[in-house]
């Protein structure tokens, strides 16, 4: 039975990563970084001083929270996709709060241990805050949102989007905009196009953290699948690709070498120099914006950013 055959008769993960180790060029879905290692990772990153895109879409956020909720209507149920520890996410809680005596919040993430995260920052700061978590794999299944009452405001924020190919990420909006009803909206953060000098570094800091991060999806593999790669035979490697106006992330085989994968019953070989892209960050424009949000249904209201404009958080309508 060929590895593709066997992918279709597994579940989840397993297929994923039978799926992507088997096709050439090989690849490893993203989600798979966000164990409770990886997610304390991740929120190492997002202080390194290189990885700006979460300092300036919280400044973004800092200062115009409040006029982002009157521009959705003052909504009260608030829906977070990835939410992670909802660091970003207590500014628009605050701005809603000034509203609503009562305010409902679904964080919706991949990762129990995010969310835990999130729902004791969220009570221990917000404790008028109902928090309902949610743990799901939003780029295969959107929330079920009713009972919720409206108007009821989706964040999409973190540049999270720019993980997703174009046709993909307009089907997720519309399959998000099949949830909504009139008078709902979407925050939409985008990490927008600027010099390669100042996006390869925050993908490769000279720490290394981003580096541990994109590895450490070989180790949730080693652990889960009883595999046997060993991390230093692998690389991280980050690359600008101008084509596509994207960061991609991989991990590049420093031998020839073959990993066997015991509870999938799969060997995989790889060539010294070969790669398995985990990862992309698509780098924005205000067309690129404007085309994604028409193609998934929605209509633009307004638009905040940054002074420098590396960062642009825009209100779909639903």
């Amino acid at each position: 039975m060929s590895a593709n055959s066997r992918a279709l008769l597994l579940d989840g993960d397993a297929r994923e990563v039978l799926h992507g180790l088997s096709s050439l060029p090989k690849s490893l879905p993203p989600k798979l970084f966000y164990d409770a290692a990886g997610s304390e990772l991740f929120e190492r990153i997002t202080e390194l001083p290189e990885y700006y895109l979460t300092t300036t879409e919280e400044a973004i956020f800092e200062r115009y929270a409040a006029d982002m909720l009157r521009a959705a209507g003052n909504a009260s149920t608030i829906i977070e996709l990835g939410a992670g520890t909802a660091r970003k996410t207590m500014l628009v809680l605050r701005a809603a709060l000034a509203q609503h005596s009562t305010v409902r919040f679904m964080p919706v993430d991949v990762s129990a241990f995010a969310l835990k995260a999130a729902q004791r920052r969220v009570l221990a700061e917000l404790p008028q805050v109902t928090v309902q978590p949610l743990v799901l794999d939003y780029t295969q299944r959107s929330p079920n949102l009713a009972g919720f009452p409206g108007p009821r405001l989706i964040l999409f924020i973190g540049s999270s989007i720019g993980n997703f190919e174009p046709m993909q990420a307009s089907a997720l909006l519309r399959r998000l905009r099949s949830t909504l009803t009139p008078g709902d909206s979407l925050l939409l953060g985008t990490d927008m196009r600027k010099p390669v000098d100042l996006l390869l570094p925050a993908y490769d800091d000279p720490l290394g953290v981003t580096a541990q991060f994109n590895l450490n999806v070989l180790t949730r593999i080693n652990r889960e699948f009883d595999a046997d790669f060993d991390l230093d035979r692998f690389e991280h490697r980050a690359i600008w690709n101008e084509r596509d106006s994207r960061i991609e992330m991989h991990l590049m085989s420093r031998a020839d070498q073959v990993v066997s994968i015991r509870a999938l019953d799969f060997s995989v070989s790889f060539a010294a120099g070969e790669t398995i892209h985990t990862e992309n960050s698509y780098k924005f424009t205000p067309l690129m914006i404007d085309s994604m949000a028409a193609n998934g249904g929605f209509h633009i209201e307004r638009s905040w950013s940054d002074e420098r404009e590396w960062f642009t958080v825009t209100l779909l309508r639903a």
